[in-house]
């Protein structure tokens, strides 16, 4: 009888934000989580403990039976990692879930290897709906790629195949549309304190703006001052940021991006 995708045992190799969302997203849909790992004891336990897993805090105990070893560690620690994280665990599927890194890493240590991205910003203390993610994979043969779009398609209804070039990009874009977007919005709240006023006021307007570009291109959602070419509410803004030099310049560098942008587009 062929054993369905959900059979599969995984290792967790890792226990930060997206590990633990990722975990509980297999855990949910049946899937057999073996062990979690973790260079801290208290992250290994608390994830294999939500999971019902074993844990561990030596890459040495790490289980050598598992099907699938998902790393979700930094990509600073994991291409430094790998020669000891597959050293007698060669037959499961290892895969990583880093936007930057490429697949070749596993090259020359795990025989089958790929890369599971979700492109999704995470917290721990935040809920996500895993079903909504979009999961980027790619595989070192055929096999190996369709098994990790199965085991994507359990947890989520948007997968898609991305070679590792291609993710470079969509990792660039993430940083562009979410990091720096939420760094405007630590910004905007600073600004905002310095004069007595509560961020919150902002919420509606930001949750417009993000729910435009679902109907619209962002170039056909963008207004305010610089779209429309209104130099006059521009330079007051600037003269408003005269204590505050770097912001005043980023004000006046994105403004600029933003009409170049728009002469573009027409």
């Amino acid at each position: 009888m062929k054993r369905s995708i959900e059979d599969t045992s995984i290792v967790m190799v890792g226990a930060g934000n997206l590990a633990t969302h990722l975990a509980r997203a297999f855990y949910r849909k049946g899937f057999r989580i073996l062990q979690v790992y973790s260079r801290t004891e208290e992250a290994a336990k608390t994830l294999a403990q939500e999971v019902e897993a074993d844990w561990t805090t030596r890459v040495a105990d790490l289980a050598p039976y598992a099907r699938l070893y998902v790393a979700a560690l930094t990509d600073e620690a994991l291409p430094t990692l790998v020669p000891q994280l597959v050293a007698g665990r060669e037959a499961g599927v290892w895969i990583h879930t880093a936007g930057s890194l490429p697949i070749d890493i596993w090259a020359g240590y795990a025989p089958r290897h790929g890369v599971f991205y979700p492109m999704q910003t995470f917290s721990k203390r935040q809920e996500v709906d895993f079903s909504r993610i979009p999961v980027f994979v790619e595989g070192s043969d055929a096999e190996v790629a369709a098994f990790i779009r199965a085991v994507a398609s359990a947890v989520s209804g948007q997968v898609y195949e991305a070679s590792s070039e291609q993710r470079r990009y969509l990792h660039l874009a993430a940083v562009l549309a979410c990091n720096f977007t939420n760094h405007l919005y630590a910004l905007a709240s600073d600004l905002l304190a310095r004069h007595g006023l509560p961020f919150n006021a902002l919420l509606p307007l930001i949750d417009e703006t993000a729910r435009k570009v679902h109907v619209l291109a962002p170039h056909e959602a963008q207004t305010g001052p610089a779209a429309r070419g209104d130099r006059t509410v521009m330079e007051r803004h600037l003269d408003l940021l005269a204590d505050d030099p770097a912001l005043q310049e980023l004000y006046r560098r994105m403004s600029a991006g933003i009409a170049r942008q728009q002469n573009r587009q027409g």
